[in-house]
């Protein structure tokens, strides 16, 4: 277990999946958290389950869309909870959205977060940035060949394709940007994980056994196993990477 203490931590999408895993996780190693998440009430109950072991805890509502907002939240995280030394970039949405709000949220948003926790890390010492990437960032997804698509759902998955390969691309950007100063930024590259932004996929007949057939492991993962390894990442043991976008995804970019 990953040694936290006296370190804060500000995760994004900490409401539910895969970002209130990491919260939980970060907690299990004694850091504080500030849990931002779009839906405040998501937020205030993940805070509440870290308060619950014994760490501190803030929630926020925050939109990473809003540069203004998320850099007011890095800000109150530091006046607050004592510093910023861990950033962990999660906040995203899946390929059902539209064109603009995908590259908004998914690109952008981890943009923002970068480049205000970049530079207070950088000024105090150093830190550790993990961005929530996808096996989408890697490679183009497998679409089922029964899945009839439509404009709106071409247009979907390619712009969470494009939003995700950005983020491996600004994940390196700012590795090389920022690394003299100590800041180490990575990205985690989920393959399906069992989280509320699978479901519409899961709940489709058939649908979870085409997804767990395209994973060699041939199960879907958890959350906590992606939290796991952005923790590593995160932690003092990953000290010499930098600039990797590392696959938690079963085995599915391998094959």
């Amino acid at each position: 277990m990953s040694d936290f203490s006296g370190k804060v931590a500000f995760v994004t999408g900490a409401g539910s999946g895969i970002g209130r895993a990491m919260a939980m996780r970060l907690a299990a190693g004694s850091a504080s958290v500030m849990c931002a998440d779009i839906d405040e009430q998501s937020a205030q109950a993940t805070a509440s389950r870290v308060e619950e072991t014994g760490a501190k805890a803030i929630a926020i509502g925050l939109d990473v869309a809003d540069s203004d907002a998320v850099k007011a939240g890095m800000q109150r995280a530091v006046a607050e909870l004592g510093g910023l030394h861990i950033l962990m970039n999660n906040a995203g949405v899946g390929s059902l959205h539209a064109w603009d709000s995908t590259l908004n949220i998914n690109l952008s948003g981890v943009y923002y977060g970068m480049a205000h926790a970049c530079p207070i890390m950088a000024a105090n010492g150093g830190g550790a940035v993990v961005n929530t990437a996808s096996i989408a960032g890697l490679n183009a997804l497998v679409r089922a060949q029964s899945w009839e698509e439509t404009a709106d759902s071409l247009a979907g998955v390619n712009a969470y394709v494009a939003s995700k390969h950005g983020v491996v691309g600004i994940t390196k950007q700012f590795a090389v940007s920022f690394g003299k100063a100590g800041v180490r930024v990575n990205a985690v590259c989920p393959g399906y994980i069992v989280t509320p932004m699978t479901e519409p996929v899961r709940g489709v007949d058939g649908g979870v056994e085409f997804l767990e057939s395209l994973h060699p492991l041939g199960r879907l993962g958890d959350a906590e196993e992606v939290a796991n390894v952005a923790a590593f990442l995160a932690s003092d043991a990953a000290s010499f990477v930098t600039g990797a976008a590392v696959p938690v995804d079963g085995g599915y970019s391998a094959r």
